[in-house]
């Protein structure tokens, strides 16, 4: 599909990626700024979430990497959530094919915005444990659960999925907060990635305009990345409720008043 934007339309959607990928790095909710800015650009909502899935890629996979090269996310350790998540993300996004247009346009915003009061007035358990916990069939158990359901709602919808992801993991596997952003940020670029390439097969993607705003979130996520690994838990907890707060009011003003 393609859609005509202007210049200005343009340096807004690349400059709403930047954040998102810096917003998205340090606590997660990027998708509650680039699924409305791509709705309001005049996509239909079945395209905005599938192109919004190819730049969020960008920036899940820039996080996900620095997060492991600085040992924050052991792969083998994680494994089953991983295997989980792809599976629950290729089913999420199958079953958006089966949405109408019309109930995606009444609905999606709310569910948006339903997701940020949720994060907003859940208070997260902060933990400040700096290893991982003992390996057991409970703990993997746990993985499969969370990955599965998480990994569905990303390919649904997607808005919020990095702060749930923060949030349940750290109440889960008591692990601080730095290492529940490591965890959020990997398993997120996997749902991402297998939401995209279901989505590019039923053909709901901009190809051009989601590597446009791919760029710009994947240097938002390479500096929100480092910003969190440099700064820890004393910046990603204030961090994580003020842009909640932010994107709570942008989303009530794309929803009911714009």
């Amino acid at each position: 599909m393609e859609v005509v934007l202007d210049l200005n339309l343009w340096i807004t959607l690349c400059s709403v990626g930047f954040l998102a990928g810096l917003i998205d790095a340090i606590a997660g909710g990027g998708g509650m700024l680039t699924v409305p800015t791509l709705l309001t650009a005049g996509l239909p909502p079945h395209i905005a979430l599938g192109t919004n899935k190819l730049a969020a890629t960008f920036g899940s996979f820039t996080a996900s990497v620095t997060f492991y090269r600085k040992k924050l996310f052991n792969i083998v350790f994680w494994r089953t959530s991983l295997i989980f998540t792809a599976i629950g993300a290729t089913i999420g996004a199958l079953t958006v094919q089966f949405l109408s247009v019309e109930f995606l346009d009444r609905y999606l915003p709310i569910l948006i915005i339903s997701t940020a009061v949720y994060t907003l007035l859940t208070k997260t358990v902060v933990h400040y444990q700096s290893t991982l916990p003992s390996s057991s069939k409970a703990l993997h158990g746990k993985q499969a659960v969370q990955g599965t359901l998480l990994g569905f709602y990303d390919g649904v919808a997607g808005p919020g999925t990095g702060a749930f992801w923060t949030a349940s993991s750290s109440a889960l596997y008591k692990i601080n907060l730095l290492y529940s952003c490591g965890v959020a940020r990997c398993n997120n670029f996997i749902s991402n990635f297998c939401s995209l390439v279901t989505f590019i097969y039923l053909g709901y993607v901009n190809v051009l305009l989601g590597l446009a705003m791919g760029v710009f979130i994947m240097l938002g996520a390479w500096v929100g990345a480092h910003w969190a690994i440099k700064l820890g838990n004393k910046f990603i907890r204030p961090a994580f409720v003020i842009i909640v707060i932010v994107m709570s009011v942008n989303l009530t003003y794309q929803a009911w008043l714009s």
